[in-house]
């Protein structure tokens, strides 16, 4: 198939009607024992005519007629995602987590609305990702586009929902608070980020968004990693991107891939992987190993909101700093411990001045830290800097069903040894938590390529050292390091963190920002 002029595209077939009949905007060009030489118009609806008659490798006009608008310049596989997507009314998009795909999917979406064929989009993703991920993307790729945020009291969603805006950016949860609105404003496109959160075909988030889907909407589903943790998650994602794909009843499914051991249990039947393969289609990916133009370590901040519990405590903390400094001088090694209050904070757990244990409700920062590890290809490795707060960590992804293990400054060295040695080698533990002081220096752990920052540290140095245990000598993946916060303080110390300062120089001016309130 070759593309002419940027206006047409040129291919050899034996039955040249099958597509002129169809198409009127194509012709026969000339024949040459037996093959027939066809000119089709390159547009977009010509190009998904072809793909529907089984031509392969149709290319989407977006790659020819399109100016890929943003701050950057698209990478390969990004334009490749983009045209796949304009291509396919509902698809799966598989790339892995730290390709750029909600970028590929903006422009794919920009495509479709400069022709008409979409109005409005609706991105359903998790809350941690609405603004530094979803919306910041949209001021960098579609910034012509208006984007709003449908969060916060329902009579502000629903506002917000009802106006104008083009691109509206939702958490799953928030879906149910304002459906029937969703439902009668116009919205052509959905992308659903994270797509893992509606294999369940019972739950109430599933059968509400099946309200919403119509037969003319487009649907594009985004995980990178489907059916994860097992083939019969596939069920629920099949069911809502195209419902004739499965079975009607999740029991025949069930019973077509896996095999029934006791009463109880099940096991996947020899070839469920590619059963569940052929299901998930039409789809696209790309690992970052596939991205040869991607950088080989990736830096991303999730914004997670602190809970109502953990807010009034850290508001309590900051107003108690501030009537401490005014009191009297406040020296560095006060503002380094209070700071350090703060922190503990937000990471869901602190001591008491009587040495124990006060835990917080950090259920925003648990289901944000899941859905990371959900989403990883690989193993993951997580950096908590109070030991209170691992364990809280350890016990809740336990809870989930996760094979977890930990490590800190209680743990002895040969059992160090050992629980490295299970991560590099053996399928469990798939994700470790750290104390970056317990594991900054000489330990390889390029079984992971998935860092997740718990909270920051206050030490460059650590955590450097911290981020080199995965990207080091032996990685054969690119690496993704992500920061959770939830907190100005948070912020602050990560901003210092990317301009590699010497926190220690600067904590007297970080703790009287902090307590005046400043961010």
């Amino acid at each position: 198939m070759e593309i002419i002029d940027n206006r047409a595209v040129k291919l050899r077939v034996r039955k040249p009607d099958r597509i002129t009949e169809v198409i009127p905007k194509s012709k026969v060009l000339s024949e040459d024992d037996g093959v027939y030489e066809v000119l089709v118009h390159w547009g977009l609806e010509e190009m998904q005519v072809l793909k529907n008659l089984g031509v392969k490798n149709v290319p989407s006009p977006i790659l020819g007629r399109y100016n890929w608008p943003g701050m950057y310049k698209p990478f390969e596989h990004q334009l490749q995602t983009a045209a796949f997507l304009t291509m396919h009314r509902r698809a799966y998009c598989l790339n892995e987590m730290g390709t750029g795909k909600s970028c590929s999917a903006l422009w794919a979406a920009d495509y479709l609305m400069s022709k008409g064929l979409v109005r409005r989009v609706l991105v359903v993703c998790p809350l941690s990702i609405m603004d530094s991920a979803w919306r910041a993307d949209a001021f960098k790729s579609v910034m012509h586009r208006t984007v709003d945020i449908a969060h916060g009291a329902r009579d502000k969603r629903k506002k917000i929902i009802a106006s104008d805006t083009e691109i509206i950016i939702i958490n799953y949860d928030g879906i149910e608070i304002v459906a029937e609105d969703i439902a009668r404003s116009g919205f052509d496109l959905i992308i659903i980020d994270e797509y893992n959160h509606y294999k369940n075909a019972q739950s109430k988030r599933w059968k509400v968004m099946n309200t919403l889907i119509k037969n003319d909407t487009w649907l594009w589903g985004m995980t990178g990693s489907p059916a994860s943790q097992s083939p019969l998650d596939a069920y629920g994602l099949a069911k809502l991107m195209n419902p004739s794909s499965v079975p009607k009843f999740y029991g025949a499914f069930r019973d077509s891939i896996m095999t029934k051991i006791t009463q109880f249990k099940y096991i996947p039947k020899l070839g469920a992987e590619d059963m569940v393969h052929k299901l998930l289609q039409p789809a696209i990916r790309y690992t970052k190993e596939d991205c040869l133009d991607l950088p080989e370590m990736l830096y991303t901040t999730r914004e997670v909101p602190l809970t109502p519990q953990q807010n009034k405590y850290y508001k309590q903390l900051k107003e108690q700093m501030l009537i401490e400094a005014a009191g009297e001088e406040v020296t560095a090694v006060n503002a380094a411990v209070n700071l350090s209050k703060l922190l503990q904070i937000a990471s869901g757990s602190i001591y008491t001045n009587n040495k124990e244990v006060l835990e917080f409700d950090a259920s925003n920062r648990l289901n944000a830290l899941e859905e990371i590890i959900d989403e990883s290809s690989h193993k993951v490795l997580v950096f908590a800097n109070f030991r209170h707060g691992i364990e809280m960590i350890q016990r809740h992804l336990a809870q989930q069903g996760h094979s977890v293990d930990v490590i800190h400054g209680g743990v002895p060295v040969g059992v160090r040894t050992d629980v490295f040695n299970s991560f590099q080698t053996t399928n469990a533990p798939r994700v470790l938590v750290i104390q970056p002081q317990s594991a900054a220096h000489g330990v390889t752990l390029t079984a992971a390529n998935t860092i997740v920052w718990f909270g920051p540290v206050t030490s460059y140095e650590t955590y450097v050292q911290a981020n080199a245990r995965v990207h080091r000598a032996g990685q054969k993946n690119s690496c993704m390091v992500v920061h959770l916060t939830g907190s100005p303080v948070e912020d602050k110390l990560y901003r210092a963190l990317e301009q590699k300062e010497r926190m220690q120089d600067s904590i007297m001016s970080l703790y009287e920002e902090e307590i005046r309130g400043g961010k």
